[in-house]
C-alpha cells in the first residue's frame, strides 16, 4: 500500500464495516477489539449506525459512503475524502471548517483541520 492511498484490508474489524455488519462492529469494538481505519478505502458502504467516537478515519476515503446520522465529532478525519457522500445529519469535528466540508463533498479534496 502507497502511504496516503486508501486500501482494502484483511482486518476483520474493516471487513466487518465492508459486509454491513454495523451492530456487530459496535459491539465488537465496545468489548474491546482493537481498530485501526486510518488510510482505509470506505467507497459507497452504508455505516449508517456507526459508533464513531475516537476512531481513525484519516486519509480514508468516503465517496458515495452513506455516513447519514453518524457523530464523527470525536473521530479523526484529517485528510479523509468524502466526495458525493450522503451526510445529511452528520456532526463533523469542530477542526473542520464548512468550507473543507463542501471542497471534499463536491470536488473530493480531503478535508485538511484548521489550525489556530
Amino acid at each position: 500500500m502507497t502511504e496516503g492511498q486508501p486500501a482494502i484490508r484483511d482486518d476483520p474489524m474493516y471487513q466487518l464495516l465492508r459486509e454491513g455488519k454495523i451492530e456487530e462492529f459496535n459491539r465488537r469494538r465496545a468489548a474491546g477489539e482493537n481498530v485501526s481505519l486510518a488510510e482505509c478505502d470506505l467507497r459507497g458502504l452504508d455505516l449508517r449506525g456507526l459508533d464513531a467516537r475516537g476512531l481513525d478515519f484519516s486519509n480514508s476515503y468516503f465517496r458515495q459512503a452513506d455516513l447519514r446520522g453518524i457523530d464523527l465529532s470525536g473521530s479523526r478525519l484529517e485528510g479523509a475524502s468524502i466526495h458525493a457522500a450522503k451526510i445529511s445529519g452528520v456532526y463533523f469535528p469542530a477542526e473542520l471548517s464548512p468550507e473543507e466540508i463542501q471542497l471534499s463533498l463536491e470536488h473530493g479534496t480531503r478535508m485538511r483541520y484548521s489550525r489556530p
